[in-house]
């Protein structure tokens, strides 16, 4: 009797231990599908850095990089005149609401407040002093790398890969 209800018991365990192991692996997967350069490659050669995005399953070019030296998601917007960083975002990276201003987005126009990014790292490409936007209407984290950034790289799309290279 005793030996049956620990057997049981062990089976249980294992079962609710093999859901948790799956739930953690298939999280990863999905999320490496979201965001396939959570590790931005790198090349640095004599007067250039090139960094290479891998398009995810969308179809868009979303990359982990750094403002101020602090952990984001960057999604590559040629559309977005500044770098666009959600209200709730530019709060917790401590970035200062400047003027108010209106941006005319494909969802209307919205209220934004002008700052400045003093440091923004994507893989080994470093910019500094970046013009951007803080968008109280954004709901995703994602920030919107735009042209205020994109304009200072060149830009090489090759099937499912962007290749932005910083000139030094």
């Amino acid at each position: 009797m005793q030996s049956e209800s620990t057997g049981r018991g062990m089976m249980a365990a294992g079962f609710i231990l093999g859901i948790v192991l799956l739930t953690v692996f298939f999280s990863d997967v999905l999320d490496r599908q979201r965001n396939p350069n959570r590790d931005p490659y790198s090349t640095v050669q004599a007067g250039s850095v090139e960094v290479r995005l891998d398009r995810n399953r969308y179809g868009h070019y979303l990359a982990s990089g750094t403002i101020n030296s602090r952990p984001v998601e960057f999604l590559v917007d040629t559309g977005a005149t500044d770098v666009v960083v959600p209200a709730d975002t530019a709060q917790r990276l401590g970035l200062v609401r400047g003027r108010q201003g209106i941006a005319r987005t494909a969802n209307g126009n919205v209220a934004i407040w002008a700052t400045n990014i003093a440091r923004l790292t994507l893989g080994d490409i470093e910019l500094t002093n970046v013009a951007a936007s803080i968008n109280p209407g954004m709901r995703d984290q994602e920030i919107l790398l735009g042209m205020s950034a994109i304009r200072r790289v060149e830009l090489l799309q090759r099937g499912d890969t962007l290749t932005l290279r910083q000139f030094q």
